[in-house]
This record gives C-alpha cells, sequence and structure tokens, in this order.
C-alpha cells in the first residue's frame, strides 16, 4: 500500500501497489525512481510540485540483518536531478508495520505541519511550536507526545532551504545528501511520526526464520568482528591516510599530518557508547563527547570531511561540528566539502570573510551562517560548491559530480573510484560503489620509466564498479538493508536472495536482483536525461577537475585514460557514448514506458 498525502489540500488517501511494479523494482529505492520517473516531471525542486518520497523495502518491518534503513528521494534542490539516500531508522519498521511500503508527500503547506501516521489513521498536525528547533529537540518533544514511534525531522538548515540539508532521526543518523530536507522544508513539513503494529507478512516464515537466525548467529562469529565493534568505520582513517586517499584541505593533500589525532584510534580512547540501526547486531555508531561535554555520533565520512578536509585536528573539536550539523540537519560531508572550498579561496584571497584552514572556531562561525543563510557569504555557501564555485570563478578548486559534493575519498590515483563517483546515481557518493578498498588491495601499481607509480586502467575496473553499484546502489537500496554486514564482515550475499525469497514467495536469486538494479538504474538516468531536457554528454560523468590536473608525487588521472575507461562502463551498461541508455538496452530492461519520453534523446 502507497499512502498519498496532499499538504495542499490536505487530502489523504491509500493506494494499492502494483504487483509488477515490485516484482520489477522490488522496493525503496526502485520504488521511489518509479515514483518519480511517473509523477514528478519539469519540476522546480523547492516547488510544491515536487514530490518527496519515502520509501521502505521487503526487508523493512520484519528482524532482518541490518533491515532497518528506509529511502528518502525527491528531484534534487543541489543537482536538478534524481536525488535520494538511505537512513537508519525506526520508521522503518513502523511503516511497514501500519502496512505501507511508501508515503508520497505532495504539494504544500502554508505553515509549519508535521504528518503523524497511527496505523490506519493518518494526521496532519500543527508543528508551529516546533518550528526552528533542532532534530534532536524536535525529535525528543515528539516521543513525549506520541511515545513508541518512529520520526523523521529536518532541522532549521532544511527550514532555511539549504541545498544540501537532510532527514534525521534518532540523534545522528542522517539521509538524503541532495537535499532532501531542503525538499521537506519547502513543503514546511517539519518531521514524519510514524507507528506501526501489524504483522508483516511473510510468505515463507519457517524458511525466514531459518535463514534469519542463521545469520544473526553468523555475523558475531565472522573474523574481522571483533575489530569492527572497536572501530566501526573509523578505522578508515588511518587506512586513507596510509593509502593517500585521504581528503586534507579541499582534497588538495592526501595525507594529514594531524590523522593520529581523528583516527579510530583516538575515536576508541573518547568512546562512551554505540548506536545503531533497528536489527543491527555489528553496530557502527560509535558515540564520544565533544568538546562541550555533549555526545556526537562518528563515523570516518564525517570526520574525513570535517576534519582532515578542512584541516582541524583533534577529534573533540571535530565531533562539535559534527553534532551541530546533525542538530541542525545539514549534510556533514557536503558541509566538510563546502568549508574546505571556503577556506581554500580564504587562502586565494577571494574569500576574505572566510577561515583559512584549521580555523575550528571560524568553522563554526561558518556553519551557523549557512545554516541560517546569514549574509552574502552564508547565503551563497548554502548553494552548494557548484553554484558558490560558479560565481566565484573557482571551478577548477569545486570538488562536487554532477552538483553533489565529493565524499571522503580523494582519488589522483585510484581511477576506480573516480569513475564511481562520476557514475554514481546521485552524484558524488561513495556508497554505490566503494571500490577504492578492492582498487587498492588487488590491482598492482605499474612502474613507469619515471620510477613513479600509477594506477592501471584496465577494463576490469569498469566492470567492478558496475558490479558493486548492482550490490550496493542496487540490491541493498531496494531491500532495503545494510550492505556493512557483507562489505565489512563478508557475510555471503546468497543469504540476502534466500531470505528476500521467503519473504515474498518467489523465487529471486542474484542475478534476478542484479538485472532489477540495472533496470532501476537505466530508470535514474533517464530521469537525469529528461530533467534536462538532453542537454547531458559523457563530461557529466567525469570527476572533479583538480584530479586531472593537480597531483600526488606528480601524479593524477589521465583524462584519455579515464575517457576509455568510462566508455568500457557504458558498454557494461548499454548506454550510448553520450552516457544516455540505449533503446535496445531500455526495452531489454523492460522500460518501455521511458521511450517515449526520452525519443527527442534516443540514438
Amino acid at each position: 500500500m502507497i499512502l498519498r498525502v496532499n499538504l495542499t489540500t490536505r487530502r489523504v488517501s491509500k493506494e494499492p501497489i502494483d504487483e509488477k511494479t515490485l516484482d520489477q523494482f522490488i522496493g525503496a529505492r526502485g520504488l521511489a525512481a518509479k515514483i518519480l520517473w511517473d509523477e514528478v516531471k519539469g519540476v522546480d525542486p523547492l516547488s510544491p510540485d515536487n514530490k518527496l518520497i519515502i520509501a521502505a523495502g521487503p526487508f523493512n518491518g520484519l528482524r532482518t540483518p541490518s533491515g532497518g534503513k528506509l529511502v528518502v528521494a525527491a528531484k534534487s534542490p543541489l543537482t536538478n536531478g534524481y536525488g535520494d539516500g538511505n537512513i537508519g531508522t525506526m520508521v522503518s519498521m513502523h511503516l511497514r508495520k501500519a502496512g505501507y511500503m511508501a508515503i508520497i508527500v505532495e504539494g504544500a503547506s502554508d505553515k509549519p505541519v508535521y504528518l503523524y501516521v497511527d496505523d490506519d489513521a493518518v494526521h496532519i498536525m500543527s508543528a508551529e511550536g516546533l518550528w526552528g528547533l533542532s532534530t534532536f529537540e524536535t525529535e525528543k518533544r515528539l516521543k513525549q507526545v506520541h511515545g513508541n514511534v518512529g520520526v523523521l525531522s529536518i532541522g532549521p538548515a532544511g527550514e532555511n532551504l539549504v541545498k544540501y540539508s537532510v532527514v534525521i532521526s534518532q540523534e545522528g543518523r542522517a539521509g538524503g545528501r541532495p537535499g532532501i530536507g531542503a525538499v521537506m522544508g519547502s513543503k514546511k513539513l517539519k518531521a514524519i511520526v510514524v507507528r506501526g503494529s501489524k504483522d508483516v507478512e511473510v510468505k515463507d516464515r519457517e524458511s525466514f526464520e531459518k535463514y534469519t537466525r542463521e545469520v544473526f548467529k553468523l555475523i558475531p562469529t565472522l573474523p574481522a568482528y571483533s575489530f569492527w565493534i572497536r572501530q566501526g568505520t573509523m578505522a578508515t582513517v588511518e587506512w586513507a591516510n596510509k593509502n593517500r586517499a585521504l581528503p586534507t584541505r579541499n582534497f588538495t593533500q592526501v595525507k594529514f599530518e594531524y590523522a593520529r589525532t581523528v583516527d579510530g584510534y583516538a575515536m576508541e580512547a573518547m568512546k562512551i557508547s554505540r548506536r545503531g540501526c533497528p536489527n543491527c547486531n555489528m553496530v557502527c555508531g560509535n558515540v564520544v563527547l565533544d568538546i562541550e561535554g555533549k555526545e556526537s555520533e562518528l563515523d570516518y565520512e564525517n570526520v574525513g570531511m570535517l576534519g582532515p578536509n578542512t584541516g582541524i585536528a583533534f577529534l573533540n573539536r571535530v565531533a562539535h561540528i559534527n553534532r551541530l550539523a546533525d542538530e541542525f540537519g545539514i549534510d556533514t560531508i557536503s558541509l566538510g566539502a563546502v568549508l574546505g572550498f571556503a577556506m581554500e579561496a580564504a587562502e586565494r584571497g577571494v574569500l576574505k570573510e572566510a577561515p583559512k584552514f584549521g580555523d575550528y572556531e571560524g568553522a563554526l562561525e561558518l556553519t551557523k551562517r549557512i545554516v541560517f543563510r546569514q549574509g552574502e557569504l552564508g547565503n551563497l555557501l548554502a548553494e552548494g560548491v557548484k553554484e558558490a564555485s560558479e560565481k566565484l570563478g573557482l571551478e577548477e578548486i569545486a570538488m562536487h559530480v554532477k552538483g553533489l559534493e565529493v565524499s571522503a575519498y580523494n582519488c589522483y590515483i585510484y581511477p576506480a573510484m573516480a569513475l564511481a563517483y562520476g557514475t554514481c546515481a546521485i552524484g558524488a557518493h561513495h556508497k554505490e560503489a566503494w571500490v577504492i578498498a578492492w582498487e587498492i588491495g588487488s590491482t598492482p601499481m605499474e612502474e613507469s620509466s619515471s620510477k613513479e607509480y600509477v594506477m592501471n586502467y584496465s577494463p576490469e575496473k569498469a566492470k567492478k564498479v558496475v558490479e558493486q553499484q548492482r550490490i550496493r546502489g542496487g540490491m541493498f537500496e531496494m531491500l532495503t538493508a545494510c550492505r556493512l554486514p557483507w562489505v565489512e564482515l563478508g557475510l555471503d550475499l546468497e543469504w540476502y536472495a534466500k531470505i528476500l525469497s521467503s519473504i515474498v514467495g518467489k523465487n529471486y536469486t542474484l542475478d534476478d536482483i542484479y538485472l532489477a538494479a540495472d533496470r532501476v538504474y537505466s530508470l535514474i538516468r533517464s530521469y537525469w536525461v529528461r530533467e534536462f531536457k538532453g542537454d547531458w554528454d559523457r563530461k557529466m560523468d567525469y570527476p572533479p577537475k583538480r584530479w586531472f590536473e593537480d597531483g600526488v608525487d606528480g601524479q593524477h588521472l589521465d583524462p584519455e585514460r579515464y575517457d576509455e575507461l568510462l566508455s568500457e562502463y557504458y558498454k557494461i551498461r548499454g548506454w550510448d557514448e553520450r552516457g544516455i541508455p540505449t533503446k535496445e538496452t531500455l526495452r531489454r530492461l523492460n522500460l518501455d514506458f521511458v521511450v517515449e519520453d526520452l525519443r527527442p534523446w534516443l540514438k
């Protein structure tokens, strides 16, 4: 069932989901992409015509391994293309238990409201007293009123339409980097509160119980489990620094001289507790006390971008900026990229009001100016790196793809990861193909005549990017489940196909799921092309200029060889030389309904 809520008319309706749609798109990201394709065409992302999609998958609402994720999606105000993100939240459990696979929020309220879903009862409630509050305080107050519920909310960043504002849940879980928080803000929607108490249907209960019981028992026995519990993703700080991949001072450097002050060992010394998503037995949220003595939940991406990328040392300081970002509802990755960009611009003498690298107090002040759009500088940087760089004439130092800021991997010498950023479905994000670990671990260095080392550009790299996108950006985003049991501990992917089959009562192989993933990727790419009115070419899939022009020990990406790698990627995908799916590919993937809209631009 889909719940549709129009905030303009206050009309609420419930609609069945076509079984064919679920069969072909499985759920969550697949369902969100199909709804946006069908219903959101050529609109201003911050207008009432845009639609906010909250989408669950078949793994939600059940005791599935790390199945506590949810997808939030809309047309992105940051990129003007497809935008989504996943978020760990109790809403994922309650939404399915209330009987819904998705919520579509359309229109806009003239006054602040929140949506309260209590099984079959749906209410649009006044949020006048919540507007202006932090996400932490908003969730606290809503739970005081409604009790055992799941809550998604926005903070002042979303209210002020900061283009990279996010949706927050459970004091540190965030989703929707391409500005999904701003879409909620544009609708005057402060929060979504859900309580569900029904049973979620499972077709083969006996097999489901057997498989999930075995997986939950297996996970703590896997070899990497004990170190994972100690450091989680924070171990990546040391790893990235060692392998010349740590974003430092707006990606101008690849190693941070103060990395030891912000790495996993520093975090271990400060850690007071751990947090996780529903149904997780390998919890990744490490909580420390920040410089103000308040709890801050850390992972590698936010530390890498708010620490080394801004030149700020010491984890208690980084944790402070991180906690404020979560309270304000602004994306920590993009914020770190924007701060790094502004700091480099200040070093160059272009932004005299901005702080310089390493200025912790200046970073705090600038963050607040961005969130509240204070002054010309705050207003400019609230638009994101792409727009700010174009207005300042600093495109060469802007670290983004398609308008979405690059997350925490520096790719001067890593063409596969650069390709993963270039072709990610939402812009420069690591979640869909964290291929750099494979690239470092499995690809031999080539020794050049000058004794310098570069990574190779073998076609296998394009193949590996597609493979990971099918798994990470496809399967896990459709189910919806966390990828960490697989990527960090090596949990066999066959478990996911078995569990899915037991839930839906149809035999899904991994190949079936990967085919659905390819369908979703080509649909999302088609959405981009349609929204850009065919103004599209392969340069849209290029990583930032900096990685082609600056260097690490004299080394950087080779544009010609990257272009060859991109062509190989298109060949595997069945897209033409511009990066647009061909008619044959669309029809092979049962996306015939896309062909008519794309006809002017298809070859």
